[in-house]
């Protein structure tokens, strides 16, 4: 969440007026990230965060916005977009659309194990569950047609193998989306990027509890089981190797199956669906390692880490047991 837009303290009272947050404290620029402009923002009656949005546009936040404030109110624990007098829940801040959220308590985990894996399937199905009455729907903005425009950006700037990988995979999935498979997996509102900076937990160190999911700025309408996918490609990976860890995915499937059980096509098409989600987080980190923004405190992760999370699922195709 790096910061491409400043925000000055006279710009921050005044939208904490329109919105009824209190008197402005602080506000304090949040480094990490790459994609939107986040500061932390403390009142007299609160703690929030306020993030500008550098790349979606106000037509596109409303979807973004309503699923946070759904989910929030069904009693998960997700940051709720703060309302002006109007109901309005996207707010012009230097030019940019934005928004302001609660902030919830808790701190991310760097080295989650199976006790958190548990926690974040539980999660997730119980997200995936809420949505069956959530009434938008957008598409997937980093979804196939996206894959499909990033690859030949970036393309040049692989070796001979990488872009063969590349090539070989974006085919791959195309001919999966196509598959009558594909077309029969359940589907609605997904998070689509619930990696581990993305999840706080609380507690003293072996009881911790999941306490907070945000940065619903990637959601779109996508399947269940692509959800499931990305989650286990972050939260079940070994970070040397990129190997998916046994004990930790197979707890995060029993936390998931405890509050939703998958369709038997989720189950047959999740190793192509790993696939999928790595294939879509190496493209991302490759364009912004190789086609870089300007930002302060930008500071892009290295794409090497989703090659050879996609290699092993090429490589190791990985079924949960039971």
């Amino acid at each position: 969440m790096a910061v491409y837009t400043e925000v000055s303290l006279d710009q921050a009272r005044a939208l904490a007026g329109v919105l009824a947050l209190g008197e402005v404290r602080a506000l304090q620029p949040i480094g990490s990230g790459i994609e939107n402009t986040n500061y932390f923002l403390d009142t007299d009656e609160g703690a929030w965060v306020l993030t500008l949005f550098e790349r979606l546009g106000a037509d596109q936040l409303p979807y973004y916005l309503a699923l946070m404030r759904h989910l929030a109110r069904h009693g998960l624990p997700v940051p709720e977009p703060r309302a002006n007098a109007a109901g309005a829940l996207c707010h012009p801040v230097s030019g940019k659309p934005a928004a302001v959220v609660n902030r919830l308590p808790g701190s991310p985990v760097e080295a989650p194990d199976v006790h958190h894996a548990d926690q974040v399937g539980a999660m997730l199905a119980r997200m995936h569950l809420a949505v069956a009455d959530f009434p938008l729907a957008q598409p997937n903005l980093r979804g196939p047609g996206w894959w499909q425009a990033t690859a030949p950006l970036v393309r040049a700037r692989l070796s001979p193998e990488q872009a063969a990988l590349l090539d070989s995979e974006l085919a791959y999935q195309q001919h999966l989306a196509a598959s009558p498979s594909h077309a029969q997996l359940p589907r609605g509102a997904v998070h689509a990027d619930l990696f581990r900076d993305n999840a706080f937990f609380e507690g003293l160190p072996g009881r911790e509890r999941l306490s907070a999911v945000f940065d619903f700025y990637f959601a779109g309408t996508d399947t269940f089981a692509y959800d499931l996918a990305v989650t286990l490609n972050d939260w079940c990976i070994d970070d040397d190797s990129g190997h998916l860890d046994d004990t930790r995915a197979q707890a995060l499937i029993t936390g998931y199956r405890s509050a939703r059980e998958p369709e038997g096509v989720e189950w047959r098409l999740l190793p192509a669906l790993r696939r999928a989600a790595a294939l879509r987080f190496w493209l991302s980190r490759l364009a912004d390692w190789h086609l870089p923004r300007d930002a302060a405190l930008l500071t892009p992760k290295d794409p090497r880490h989703f090659e050879r999370v996609l290699r092993d699922c090429v490589a190791n195709p990985w079924h949960p047991a039971g």
